[in-house]
């Protein structure tokens, strides 16, 4: 079958739902780059020495880092999203 194939086609309603489902797996796919890249950075901050129980200093920089993480995260999207507000 040639891609010019009648067959091979989507319909309109197919083509958005397509374009629907596309955009969900890539947003899914930025999360998850962003989550390996925080826990990445929060790793190496945090955990100096590999044991076998990770200690209380530990624990407690990586709850800090993660939340500030996430803290600065939403205060990046907020902003953007009132500057597109503001720019209508």
């Amino acid at each position: 079958m040639s891609a010019q194939d009648p067959q091979m086609q989507f319909s309109e309603a197919e083509q958005r739902e397509l374009a629907q489902f596309l955009e969900a797996e890539n947003a899914k796919a930025r999360i998850q780059q962003t989550v390996h890249a925080m826990t990445d950075s929060c790793w190496d901050k945090c955990i100096f020495k590999i044991n076998n129980k990770t200690d209380r200093n530990d624990e407690s920089c990586l709850s800090n880092c993660v939340e500030r993480f996430l803290d600065s995260s939403l205060f990046v999207v907020k902003r953007l999203e009132d500057m597109r507000s503001s720019a209508v």
